[in-house]
């Protein structure tokens, strides 16, 4: 059955998922559902269950999230329609009357223990550290007895019966993850001028410098990348794809080039969507609201410039081609 006001995120109640949801303004009529996981979550869309989903994508830390960029790679395509960006800090969460001193074993996602390594070496380097499937989850399983404490974010405390043993923990200063809301395949979020196209990109073959010839279809339009990443295929040793962000809207004349240029010299393309960046000064996706338990989201006042560079603009692209068309007919 389908529904269009159910949005489903990664679960439990109280991850940073969730946060990141709720900051969305949307996300005050729809209902809330979390998943056990990153494809969980993305299948409730494709099957029609929920509208859209959020997930993680990106850590500024970590990288990227694995799960959710081979998901969007493979299976029945879906579409990302806007992004959030979350500043994260973690809490460690425990068992009321729990002393630093019985700490022997703590959880959560694996995406965080790069972001808390260098702490928990520091300040509790005989703990043990297992992976749970979310951070929430990781207090679900503090609550049930199974670990001593959880990093996980503070307002998770309160949902789950623990108390924050310690507050604002990271390793490196403004950690960030990005999240995308991702649906349907249907037409682009409407271009802001300040946009990210998302795609997936594989090799027709092997051969010396062909990673190169894709990146060119890039440069030669004055595209900027703004993440690539190589993902196994899993057909084997040596077979990869490619998972790019590149700036500006499919809709842009040297965007749209770009991807002409690869769908021509490319095994296959996944067009995974054009949509505002958050943090801009003109993206309409900018997560500016006030996050679950306090959590805060990058907004607007990031202040980032609009996409375009000399040479680069539509009509740059238009002249070119007029230019070209007056050669053409011997009137140049």
């Amino acid at each position: 059955m389908r529904s269009a006001t159910r949005y489903t995120y990664l679960g439990p109640e109280g991850t940073f998922t969730e946060a990141a949801l709720r900051t969305l303004p949307e996300a005050a009529t729809r209902e809330l559902v979390p998943m056990v996981s990153v494809p969980a979550a993305l299948d409730a869309v494709r099957s029609g269950e929920a509208a859209a989903a959020l997930v993680p994508i990106e850590n500024s830390v970590e990288g990227g999230v694995t799960a959710t960029l081979d998901e969007l790679a493979t299976g029945e395509p879906l579409m990302i329609y806007r992004e959030v960006l979350l500043e994260i800090a973690f809490a460690l969460l425990v068992r009321p009357g729990t002393r630093f001193e019985d700490i022997k074993t703590v959880t959560g996602h694996p995406v965080a223990q790069p972001q808390v390594r260098k702490w928990l070496a520091a300040n509790l380097p005989d703990a043990v550290w297992e992976s749970s499937a979310s951070n929430a989850d990781g207090a679900r399983l503090v609550r049930e007895g199974r670990y001593d404490a959880a990093f996980a974010g503070e307002f998770a405390a309160a949902t789950y019966g623990l108390e924050p043993l310690v507050t604002g923990i990271h390793d490196a200063e403004n950690a960030e993850t990005r999240f995308v809301l991702v649906g349907r395949p249907a037409r682009p979020a409407a271009r802001t001028g300040a946009d990210r196209t998302s795609l997936v990109m594989w090799q027709r073959d092997d051969h010396p410098g062909a990673l190169l010839e894709y990146l060119q279809e890039f440069a030669v339009r004055g595209v900027n990348l703004m993440r690539i990443e190589s993902r196994p295929t899993g057909e084997g040793m040596g077979r990869y794809c490619f998972s790019v962000d590149c700036e500006g809207h499919i809709t842009d004349r040297r965007v749209a080039e770009a991807l002409m240029g690869l769908k021509r010299t490319c095994a296959e393309v996944r067009f995974l969507g054009s949509y505002p960046r958050a943090g801009t000064s003109t993206g309409g996706a900018s997560a500016s609201g006030a996050g679950a338990g306090g959590a805060s989201a990058g907004g607007a006042a990031r202040g980032e410039q609009p996409d375009g560079r000399p040479g680069t603009t539509d009509g740059d692209f238009v002249a070119a081609a007029d230019w070209l068309a007056r050669c053409q007919d011997g009137r140049a």
